[in-house]
């Protein structure tokens, strides 16, 4: 049964006090060795930005900007998920090509025509996320030499669903480090564990 009254909270009467800001708490902060899942975007706790593909570049980029993400889900009518597109596909060459294809300006193009499909993600299994740990993830995303890794979690009816994202630019953060480009990931762990130490 819920509460049906409530009472208010003390008032602190702040005349004459100097009151500072509180100190961050580095929470988050990570090591090569910490589980995997410290640095895994869980859509079970943070709701998935997404976008219809029926979409424009134009609203693409708007959500992105009000979501505060470099990367939305793409999903058709049925809410089901078709594939992703970053920041770097809708700057970078695809629009403005899709563009000249169609005879649209860039901000109409779809977003079908510039998402990258969800066949050609690389995509993880959250029973084996459990067990990574954050050096395993940045292999992993060293040798697709992509930004974002998903991951996927089988239902017991066998249903699939999106359960997480990895991001390189989360895990540089969280890292507190810059993360090298592509494949240079994989054979770089000494850097990175240097740069952590520094």
């Amino acid at each position: 049964m819920l509460r049906e009254r409530f009472e208010p909270m003390r008032r602190v009467e702040l005349t004459g006090m100097s009151c500072s800001i509180a100190d961050v708490i580095e929470e988050g902060r990570v090591h090569l060795d910490s589980p995997a899942i410290e640095v895994m975007t869980d859509l079970k706790r943070i709701p998935a930005a997404s976008l219809a593909a029926a979409e424009s570049h134009e609203e693409a980029l708007r959500v992105m900007q009000m979501r505060g993400v470099r990367l939305l889900l793409v999903v058709d009518g049925s809410d089901m998920v078709v594939g992703v597109v970053t920041a770097a596909d809708l700057l970078g060459e695809r629009p403005l090509r899709a563009a000249r294809e169609q005879g649209l300006r860039r901000g109409e193009v779809m977003v079908a025509r510039v998402m990258t499909p969800l066949s050609a993600m690389d995509a993880v299994r959250y029973e084996d996320v459990l067990r990574a740990e954050v050096g395993d993830v940045i292999a992993t995303l060293g040798r697709s030499g992509r930004q974002h890794a998903l991951v996927i979690e089988i239902m017991l009816e066998g249903r699939v669903s999106v359960r997480g994202i990895f991001s390189r630019t989360q895990i540089a953060r969280q890292l507190r480090v810059a993360l090298p480009e592509g494949t240079e990931i994989a054979r770089n762990f000494a850097e990175i564990e240097a740069a952590i130490a520094a």
